[in-house]
């Protein structure tokens, strides 16, 4: 007698079907490739130290990075890289190292960023150091005066253009204007910038929420994503720069307190490499009197002509004070602490950014940073012999950066024309 119930549904593929496949192996799908093993460190130095050569540009090579890591090597998924970018903006240090540095950590742990980390910023020492060598013992000729005339207005435009882009973006209600515009005082009178960059976290954590960092809907809700820790690495490299340090202070005072004026600025230097610029200035010419200001203008000018984070300023710095050996450890100390603040944070960057206060301090900061910006701005443009010419010839600068011309192609048409005009 039939079953009046109704039929069961088969979990698998009918019998026939099952035989075929047995029958004709070929018909089953493939296996899934086994994931790729890691990269070895040399496998990720040597593309970001190509990358490196050709990073003009700042910020705008983090693009670059992206179609590195995400499409060519494949070695982070895009999603992972927009967070990596969103954490490198939040923490000290120049956003394109950041970035590098953070795609290493994902594709090798902590062996991949330090080498993604020194691959990308070499060429950038290697450039400076050569310029400031050049720079040292040929700036009295009448064409290098000539030069650097202009390139000092040109600076001037660029530090501009930085604080109307940073400003744009950073600026998102009336009441950040108070505090951008207490920090442009605080700094143009003398006040130590890190006491205005802690004044101003207290500041945000005050303001409303919408005048700071924007979290992602349901943000405060997101489960916190588990990561491998690197604090042995970080503390033996700690250990090791300690030493350093130590050393230093014993046989050689002068780096020593080089290197740690060095490691203060980058450690405050929230808001991608601009922002090391006030902190630099103060330090090197106001406070130490390393190098008098129109130098300094002349090694941010020599930052734009050469690849790299415009911080590599400290290698210029760092040359001019206390030689080769002053260039080597500047170099090492302006971009040491944002490295570490980046393998320690990665970990347990999901609880920070969705921690209220966090985003309201940094807020805060960030707006400190435009008044800053600003600060530098109108002293480094007191600090210029104008004529009308490099008068002109900044303007034209400014327009063009606000018209997404090239940085290093403003600087150079830009020193062409100051060498003409020298001829003439």
């Amino acid at each position: 007698m039939p079953s009046d119930s109704p039929s069961q549904p088969s979990d698998g593929p009918p019998a026939d079907s099952a035989a075929r496949l047995i029958e004709r192996p070929e018909l089953l799908p493939p296996p899934a490739p086994p994931p790729a093993p890691p990269p070895r460190p040399l496998a990720v130095f040597l593309p970001f130290l190509r990358l490196g050569l050709t990073s003009f540009g700042g910020p705008a090579m983090v693009a670059y990075i992206r179609n590195l890591a995400v499409k060519k090597k494949q070695w982070l998924g895009g999603d992972s890289f927009s967070d990596g970018v969103a954490l490198c903006q939040a923490i000290p240090g120049a956003t394109a190292m950041q970035s590098a540095a953070y795609v290493g950590l994902k594709a090798r742990g902590f062996s991949g960023a330090a080498a993604a980390y020194i691959g990308f910023g070499l060429p950038a020492f290697l450039f400076m150091l050569v310029l400031s060598v050049l720079y040292k013992y040929g700036q009295e000729a009448p064409l290098i005066l000539s030069l650097f005339s202009g390139l000092r207005a040109i600076v001037v435009a660029l530090m501009a253009n930085a604080v109307l882009s940073f400003g744009t973006t950073t600026i998102k209600n009336w009441w950040g204007l108070p505090v951008v515009a207490g920090a442009a005082v605080a700094l143009f009178f003398g006040i130590n910038p890190i006491y205005v960059i802690f004044a101003a976290a207290a500041v945000g954590l005050a303001l409303p929420l919408k005048a700071g960092v924007a979290s992602k809907p349901g943000a405060e809700h997101e489960p916190p994503s588990k990561h491998r820790s690197f604090l042995r690495p970080v503390l033996l490299l700690l250990a090791v720069a300690a030493v350093v340090m130590a050393i230093l202070y014993v046989f050689r005072p002068q780096l020593f307190h080089l290197a740690l004026t060095m490691l203060r600025v980058d450690l405050f230097a929230f808001g991608g490499g601009f922002a090391s610029i006030p902190l630099m200035q103060h330090e090197v010419v106001d406070v130490h009197h390393w190098v008098e200001a129109p130098a300094f203008i002349d090694g941010i000018a020599l930052g734009q002509v050469t690849p790299g984070p415009i911080v590599i300023t400290a290698t210029f710095v760092g040359y001019m004070f206390a030689g080769l050996a002053g260039a080597v450890v500047a170099t090492v100390a302006i971009f040491l602490p944002s490295f570490t603040v980046l393998v320690l944070v990665e970990p347990y960057f999901d609880r920070f950014k969705r921690n209220r206060y966090f985003r309201k301090a940094i807020a805060g900061i960030l707006l400190s940073f435009v008044g800053l910006l600003l600060a530098v701005t109108v002293r480094l443009g007191i600090n210029i012999s104008w004529e009308i010419w490099s008068i002109l010839l900044a303007v034209a600068a400014f327009v063009a950066l606000r018209l997404k011309v090239d940085v290093l192609w403003v600087v150079v048409v830009g020193g062409v024309v100051s060498v003409i005009i020298g001829l003439l």
